[in-house]
């Protein structure tokens, strides 16, 4: 099954914690596919926040949906994220479980589709890369057609 990962960083050396996480997450699933990176503001963060590094993964995984998340979150750990932090503190790195081909779960850890993602132009941009045809449950259509009702938005640039 396909599962979507969105990547973000803004403390630190951005650039370098998406290109770790890559190599990370291609040990999860060689096949991997990503997006371009991305330079985008923050959105719903603390005033003066630095602005982000987004980029977008597709997966091939075939466990639990707990067992990734808590892969996703033991590596985020593992690259300094603390367990207790104010809500959307600027981080090193953010891996954020989208979608998972066809699937709905809702727990008090985890819901899929992300619930927001598609007002998130820096999810739905790089997205569009990998994906552009895809229809996510709670989307008003594809990746892309979402894409092009978002582009008014935040700043988000394609930069690698």
């Amino acid at each position: 099954m396909r599962v979507g990962i969105g990547l973000g960083s803004n403390r630190g050396v951005s650039a370098d914690e998406l290109a770790a996480a890559r190599v990370w997450l291609r040990s999860l699933d060689p096949g991997a596919k990503f997006s371009g990176v991305y330079e985008t503001e923050p959105v719903d963060c603390p005033k003066g926040s630095p602005m982000f590094l987004n980029q977008a993964c597709e997966i091939r995984w075939n466990g639990s949906w707990m067992a990734l998340l808590d892969l996703l979150q033991a590596y985020e750990m593992s690259r300094g994220r603390k367990t207790v932090r104010g809500r959307n503190h600027p981080r090193a790195l953010d891996l954020d479980l989208l979608y998972a081909e066809g699937v709905k779960v809702r727990t008090a850890r985890l819901e899929l589709p992300h619930p927001r993602m598609g007002r998130r132009r820096f999810v739905m941009e790089p997205l569009a890369e990998i994906c552009p045809e895809r229809k996510v449950p709670g989307l008003p259509g594809t990746v892309r057609e979402t894409v092009g009702w978002l582009r008014k938005g935040a700043i988000c640039r394609r930069i690698g």
